[in-house]
């Protein structure tokens, strides 16, 4: 950990990561040696269709905490329960899940654990 406070704004984010077909992205800044980003999910956004090819895996194997800033999402685990996401959830999702934007607005949330590896190609 640093001795100092340190800034960054994730208007400038140090790592930008597009998802497939401009349906979103991912702006990744690390502070204190923590990695975290800004997801910006567009309407028509899905797991399986805008990141798995990137991921290259059956379903999205990076655990999330979080929290939603706006709009909504819903999260199928692999074993089938799922659970829908709104302004102000702050939320944990394991790994072993599928997702996708539910109405006409983006979602859009802050990960604090889990897109160090997301959306990257290996």
């Amino acid at each position: 950990m640093p001795e100092q406070i340190e800034r960054k704004s994730l208007d400038t984010p140090d790592e930008t990561r597009p998802f497939r077909d401009n349906k979103g992205k991912a702006e990744i800044v690390t502070v204190g040696g923590v990695t975290l980003g800004r997801g910006t999910f567009e309407p028509g956004w899905i797991w399986n269709k805008h990141v798995q090819p990137i991921s290259e895996t059956s379903s999205c194997h990076v655990a999330h905490t979080g929290y939603i800033l706006q709009g909504r999402m819903v999260v199928k685990m692999d074993d089938g329960s799922e659970e829908e996401l709104g302004p102000g959830d702050a939320f944990y999702m394991p790994a072993g899940h599928n997702a996708w934007v539910v109405g006409d607005e983006p979602c859009v949330l802050i990960d604090i654990t889990g897109f160090g590896k997301y959306a990257k190609y290996s």
